[in-house]
């Protein structure tokens, strides 16, 4: 598989990637650099925010749903205006929010963490249909955050941990029963970070500090590994026609051509559509 640049704009800490299904458009973020972007024929284009955004789902064509470290908010593309939906973890500014999925049912999970990486200062929530409630707790650093593609099941990761996760879904996709392993990366030393899920279930997990995506079939078996010029891969997404894209992060690193930059590569696997997030 041949790896290329598709956006060469270095990111502090590139995450977030969303392949919006319905404009045929890739966004993603750089949550130090507080901004969100995207490329498109016209080219490149930003919108800044004056706090941390890290991850969204897409509403309609013209407006996300996007998590910022204090609320989910509508954010309308064609105006740059945004409205809060629902407060999140506003009276604790220590925190941020940071990875993020909708799932099958058009809910939409994000997790948060402590600013500084500390321990335990996060959690995984689920908003839907107006409704957010703390699933997980205490998380330090949440990331991982899929689901199978007929909604049965939800992956999620605490970095830390150095394994993904996985829980039973109800029909109204809540959690059915308690978290079990699904890989453990530990004796690898491999920290998870974003992930997504082809048609076949697979995972498709972005690896900090190892330089690669991963994939995983459904019954949590390694299958094999892309490798990327960048060493902090941060969150992969799954555009038209098997191709993948992913998101970089250059914090910490010495000044590389590469490191903090967005990606892309064809697979012999095809995604899924990115649901919509239903309010």
């Amino acid at each position: 598989m041949t790896v290329t640049v598709f956006d060469p704009t270095p990111c502090a800490l590139g995450e977030g990637a969303l392949w919006h299904p319905e404009r045929g458009q890739l966004f993603w973020f750089d949550i130090l650099g507080k901004r969100l972007l995207t490329r498109s024929g016209d080219g490149a284009r930003h919108w800044q925010f004056d706090e941390h955004v890290s991850a969204a789902g897409w509403i309609d064509r013209d407006t996300l749903l996007v998590a910022s470290e204090t609320a989910l908010s509508r954010f309308d593309l064609t105006t740059g205006e945004t409205a809060k939906v629902i407060a999140l973890e506003a009276d604790t500014p220590t925190t941020r929010s940071n990875d993020g999925r909708a799932d099958p049912l058009g809910g939409f999970w994000i997790g948060t963490m402590n600013k500084d990486g500390s321990e335990g200062g996060g959690a995984i929530y689920r908003f839907f249909r107006g409704d957010l409630r703390r699933l997980y707790a205490p998380v330090s650093i949440p990331n991982a955050i899929c689901f199978a593609p007929d909604g049965s099941r939800a992956y999620f990761a605490d970095t830390a941990r150095q394994a993904i996760l996985c829980v039973a879904l109800d029909p109204e996709g809540w959690p059915a029963a308690d978290p079990e392993t699904f890989a453990d990366l530990s004796a690898e030393g491999l920290n998870p970070d974003g992930t997504v899920t082809d048609r076949d279930g697979c995972l498709w997990n972005a690896q900090w500090g190892a330089a690669r995506v991963a994939r995983y079939g459904p019954d949590g078996r390694f299958l094999d590994a892309v490798s990327l010029p960048a060493q902090q891969t941060t969150c992969p997404a799954f555009g038209e026609d098997g191709r993948l894209y992913c998101t970089s992060a250059a914090d910490g690193l010495p000044e590389g051509p590469d490191e903090g930059c967005t990606f892309t590569f064809e697979t012999d696997a095809r995604g899924w559509p990115e649901p919509r997030v239903i309010l």
